[in-house]
Order: structure tokens, then sequence, then C-alpha cells
């Protein structure tokens, strides 16, 4: 960190609290040559991950759709919305801890389709209906017996 009285690149860190908002981190630092005092902020970068699309169209990810996805998925059964809401934020931290800035749609509903299976089968089913664009029953059955030989 440059020093802004001397400009000299050194200082060391005396104090470091975060913000009344908890989005900064306020570090007050001594310069190591003229050893005056400033203080900075630090906050955190944040890059948007972008999805694309089937049709190569791009959009920014929304973790608030995916959840309306499974909840749409899981409508009447046995599965939490907390149970949900964990499965949104593994799906995004994974997505967040790539080093790709884009992410296919095709790779989130693998993701979700992945939690889905071993949580709730019938929810995997009606997901898996929607997400792979059965194009008749011959290819629902596949997948149906795809999971029960699986199980």
């Amino acid at each position: 960190m440059k020093c802004p009285y001397c400009s000299y690149e050194e200082s060391k860190v005396v104090d470091t609290r975060p913000t009344d908002e908890r989005e900064r981190i306020r570090r007050r630092r001594e310069c190591l040559s003229c050893s005056r005092r400033f203080t900075t902020y630090e906050i955190v970068e944040s890059m948007p991950t972008i999805v694309v699309k089937k049709n190569n169209r791009r959009e920014q990810f929304d973790r608030e759709k995916l959840l309306k996805g499974l909840m749409r998925a899981c409508d009447k059964r046995a599965v939490s919305v907390d149970t949900l809401e964990h499965i949104v934020d593994e799906i995004e931290l994974k997505v967040q801890n790539s080093l790709d800035r884009e992410v296919t749609s095709v790779r989130i509903g693998e993701y979700a389709m992945e939690y889905l299976k071993e949580i709730d089968q019938v929810s995997y089913v009606r997901f898996a209906s929607v997400y792979k664009q059965f194009k008749d029953i011959e290819s629902f059955m596949e997948e149906l017996s795809k999971l029960k030989d699986e199980n």
C-alpha cells in the first residue's frame, strides 16, 4: 500500500476492524518510511458469473431463478426450503469457484440434478423432464430405467 504522504510502498497494519455495515474492512496503517498513519478500506471485488443459455444467449447468474426451478420440481414433496436453499448455495459456490466467468445452463442443470437425485427421486424426475426436454415417452422411460438401475 503506497503511503499518501511520502509515496513509500511499504506499511504495517496497526489496527483492523470491520465497518458498521460489515461489508468492508477498515485498516489503520503506518508508513515504514515517514511513520505517519493513514486509513485504508478493503472490499471484496465480486465478478458476476454469466450463464450461457442453450440458445447462446447470455445472462447474469440468478440464484432466485434456480431456487424457483427447484421449488417447482419439489412441489408437494417432502423437501424443505432450507434444503433447496442449501442446494442453491452449493451450486452457486461451485459456479463462483470455477476459474471460468461463464458457465453453461447445462452445467448448472447437471449440478441441480446431482443434488436432487440424492434427496428426492420424484423431484429429480420432474426436474429432468423439464431440463432434458424429453421428446417422447421413450426418452422419459429411458431416464427412469437409468434411475432404477442405479438403485
